[in-house]
């Protein structure tokens, strides 16, 4: 079996959020740039990933560069949103059954994250309230 970070580069190189199953621990904690609290739990941490995934994973999508640990890294990443050029960093930790047990974003500039924010509203309010979703 690959390690946690690699299985986290193929469901971005796929596109294969459903991937994320296998991937996130049962007791996974979420820190998002525009949440002021961590969002804990396996079903939690995929629903915002999953969120992210269908903002972010356009075909401007990049990681450019990676800081890696043991059990944990930091990958820099630079997409374009809405004609706006978002930097940011996922920094992610896992466990010795690889599996990522605590996920941390920061995104940068304001108006990229402002962008971010708004879109994921979005779609967490869909994820929460699907049959409001087909309005």
């Amino acid at each position: 079996m690959s390690g946690a970070l690699e299985r986290w580069y193929a469901i971005c190189d796929e596109r294969d959020p459903a991937a994320l199953n296998t991937l996130i621990a049962e007791n996974a904690v979420f820190f998002s740039p525009v949440v002021y609290t961590p969002q804990v739990g396996k079903a939690k941490v995929i629903g915002y990933l999953k969120a992210a995934a269908e903002i972010l994973f356009n075909d401007s999508f990049r990681y450019v560069r990676e800081l890696r640990g043991t059990d944990e890294a930091m990958l820099e990443f630079t997409v374009t949103i809405e004609g706006i050029e978002v930097n940011g960093i996922d920094l992610i930790r896992w466990n010795m059954h690889q599996e990522i047990t605590e996920f941390r974003v920061w995104l940068r500039p304001l108006k990229g994250l402002q962008i971010v924010q708004q879109l994921m509203a979005r779609k967490l309010s869909a994820q929460r309230h699907p049959a409001q979703k087909a309005k």
